[in-house]
């Protein structure tokens, strides 16, 4: 049985998918949530599914390897960030090579980088007169949005669209495909 730790700074709704992927799957379970936002979304989540979470400090995150010990001592196969807004330090990056995964709701290399998440990528994708956006999957490593693409997905954009409605379509392909990526990947360690 693989370990997935799931980093996230909001609401966790692609946590909740992934935990409910696995919630009767004999290959992997979320064993631990990492937070850095007190109050999100995702450590609500965390609670109700009864699985552990930690909320991070800032400094300790990014000069120590306090939380390199925490996903170890968890025995953390692969870690998934779900909508976390921090960019992974080069020792977190370094101890788990190939073994961290982000989520970004854009085609990259368009639209990625500091600062581009939610909205702000879906009000530049409407405001550069984008026909499609989609999600990018990716391995992390020590640049935003930067790591070797696994998957990508598109979805068409109208003349008609808003951010809010290319959030939408965007939503929808994370929730089905972030969790058979997931999958996918752990069958491979």
């Amino acid at each position: 049985m693989k370990n997935i730790a799931i980093f996230a700074s909001g609401t966790g709704s692609n946590a909740q998918k992934i935990i409910d992927h696995f919630r009767h799957s004999d290959i992997a379970r979320v064993t631990l949530i990492v937070c850095n936002k007190p109050g999100a979304g995702v450590l609500q989540i965390a609670e109700r599914e009864n699985i552990p979470s930690v909320l991070i400090d800032k400094t300790a995150f990014f000069n120590s390897d306090t939380y390199i010990k925490v996903l170890q001592d968890a025995k953390i196969d692969l870690v998934v960030l779900a909508g976390f807004l921090w960019k992974v330090p080069a020792n977190l990056v370094q101890a788990f090579p190939n073994r961290i995964i982000n989520i970004h709701p854009a085609l990259l290399p368009k639209f990625g980088g500091k600062g581009m998440y939610g909205h702000f990528v879906h009000e530049a994708v409407i405001a550069a007169g984008e026909k499609e956006s989609g999600i990018t999957i990716h391995f992390v490593n020590e640049k935003y949005d930067d790591g070797e693409t696994i998957l990508q997905e598109r979805c068409e954009i109208t003349a008609d669209d808003t951010p809010e409605t290319v959030a939408k379509k965007v939503q929808a392909l994370e929730h089905r495909w972030f969790p058979v990526i997931v999958e996918r990947l752990l069958s491979k360690i």
